[in-house]
């Protein structure tokens, strides 16, 4: 199993079986197809890749033309159980905006990112003095699309200022959890929230 393999095994943890899904940030449709399959969702896609649409659409997958940055006008409120960001959140400019549309539109919100904090990326920049370069973080800093940096604490910190609620959380290296310190030891992680009740 590969490990966006786990990831998708993971989320589909978190998702109820025929439950609505709105998966920001597509791509290609893999996890849609994955969800489909797995827990009969109703899914849509939102994509702005014209390429990842035309493969999307060669699934036979439902997928809009679309950049999250401009928000979720098109869509009322709680019209979907999920919303997922999967691998997309810290590409995206205003984290704060797209999170709370998100929220908006979504019962529950899951993302999951790669951890900037993780112990080889640390190893890379202290060792080595360089940007680093990860299994999670491929690219090189003058040709990543990562427009956030941010750790596992980041994003925990944020949820409490912003007035998320974290429902469940995974940590991941390669294909096993990691509970121990993951803000140190874990590549990527996957959040479970929702908008707090008071």
């Amino acid at each position: 199993m590969k490990s966006f393999e786990f990831d998708y095994k993971l989320i589909s943890h978190f998702v109820k079986t025929k439950s609505t899904v709105l998966d920001l940030g597509c791509g290609k449709g893999n996890l849609m197809e994955f969800l489909i399959k797995e827990k009969e969702v109703f899914v849509h896609g939102i994509e702005i890749s014209e390429a990842c649409i035309y493969k999307c659409v060669e699934k036979g997958l439902s997928v809009f033309h679309g950049d999250i940055e401009n928000g979720l006008a098109d869509f009322p409120d709680k019209s979907f159980d999920y919303v997922i960001l999967y691998q997309s959140l810290q590409q995206i400019k205003n984290l704060s905006f797209a999170l709370r549309e998100a929220l908006r539109v979504g019962r529950k919100v899951i993302v999951c990112f790669p951890n900037f904090a993780y112990i080889q990326a640390r190893n890379a920049l202290f060792f080595k003095g360089l940007a680093p370069v990860t299994k999670n973080l491929p690219y090189r800093w003058y040709n990543s699309p990562n427009l956030h940096f941010f750790s596992i604490k980041d994003f925990q910190i944020f949820c409490k200022n912003n007035n998320f609620t974290v429902i469940n959380e995974f940590f991941l290296t390669k294909k096993r959890l990691k509970k121990f310190v993951p803000n140190l030891f874990a590549e990527r992680a996957i959040f479970l929230i929702k908008e707090n009740d008071t």
